[in-house]
């Protein structure tokens, strides 16, 4: 609910402002800051504000807002980290599907705009029920330190 109220929303049109940015720029562990895997162009971290468990975003670590600024090298790691993201959530979790997408600009629902970041999203039959829709909350049944956990030894093994 704070995150749909505005509360701490970040002012990110400049890497000063990104929270990926700051993520990257910490001296916090990989644990402290939710970042589940690196490579050399990209990385994954879960979501704060997780639509489903285990919802993660992959992230160029150039501050770029549109898809055509990444380099032809950046997509390639986009697309190898969220085939790699959906091999280990699927070792950990079995999701029945998945929801992957960027959402580019503020008016398509682009909470972080300034930063591109691709979601992946874990969907189960059934995992949408009366609390979202009536009780406009949603249910999480795992600590995200703990899903970060899991998510981030089954990176190194799958």
């Amino acid at each position: 609910m704070a995150y749909i109220l505005g509360e701490n929303k970040p002012d990110s049109d400049s890497s000063d402002g990104c929270p990926f940015c700051r993520v990257l720029d910490s001296e916090q562990a990989d644990e402290d800051t939710l970042v589940v895997a690196r490579g050399e162009l990209v990385f994954a971290i879960l979501n704060l504000y997780p639509y489903n468990p285990g919802h993660l975003m992959v992230l160029p670590y150039r501050h770029v807002a549109d898809y055509t600024e990444l380099t032809p090298e950046e997509t390639v790691a986009v697309a190898e980290f969220t085939q790699q993201a959906m091999r280990v959530i699927r070792s950990v979790s079995a999701p029945h599907g998945f929801n992957i997408g960027l959402n580019q600009g503020p008016v398509a629902g682009a909470g972080i705009a300034a930063h591109l970041h691709q979601h992946i999203v874990p969907r189960w039959g059934g995992d949408s029920n009366f609390m979202p829709v009536i009780g406009h909350t949603k249910v999480l049944p795992q600590l995200l330190g703990d899903t970060r956990s899991m998510l981030a030894e089954a990176w190194t093994r799958t």
